[in-house]
């Protein structure tokens, strides 16, 4: 009877271990794929670096972004919110343009989270300081290379995307700026 009761108790030990370990390493599946299309001539806007889509290359999508904690790990990049910037159209949160010397963000499509943290603040931390930010914009994961996302490709899952004024704040050189491991939380 005891063998019983283990050999029963071992798999469902095995499935809540594994639940566990996926909700440390904040896991999120992608969602789909889009193919890239050629943008028009000039209508790529490559400041700060930016990637312009490819025609026919398959480009993940995604719903989700990793579970937000205390320290969520994420890639900081390089955006411009200004009108003319490569962030696009005006900021998802308030239909505005944004200068790109006030510490202001996009977060990617799963935490945007349907707006829920438009025009709340965050806490990005890395290079030993931290600073806070004002979220007004999702950096889409679900969609891209059209029009409408400036024929960009769809944000990863973990990205926050964030004006000058926070890669100064966090005292990064200026020709380190682009792609940077961080960790936020909500502030």
């Amino acid at each position: 009877m005891k063998n019983t009761i283990l050999l029963v108790s071992l798999p469902i030990l095995f499935v809540l271990a594994l639940n566990c370990l996926e909700v440390e390493a904040q896991v999120c599946r992608p969602s789909g794929k889009i193919i890239g299309k050629k943008p028009p001539h000039g209508k790529c806007n490559t400041e700060d670096d930016s990637d312009c889509c490819f025609k026919g290359k398959i480009y993940t999508t995604y719903k989700c972004s990793p579970q937000v904690s205390s320290h969520t790990k994420a890639v900081l990049t390089l955006n411009s919110f200004e009108k003319g910037g490569d962030g696009g159209g005006p900021s998802e949160c308030d239909k505005k343009y944004h200068s790109d010397d006030r510490p202001i963000v996009a977060l990617s499509t799963g935490w945007f989270n349907r707006k829920s943290r438009c025009l709340n603040n965050i806490t990005i931390s890395a290079n030993g300081r931290s600073v806070v930010a004002m979220v007004v914009d999702e950096c889409d994961s679900t969609m891209g290379c059209d029009e409408v996302h400036d024929y960009q490709p769809p944000c990863a899952d973990n990205i926050v995307d964030a004006s000058r004024a926070v890669w100064e704040a966090l005292g990064v050189p200026k020709n380190d700026w682009g792609y940077m491991d961080i960790t936020w939380a909500d502030a």
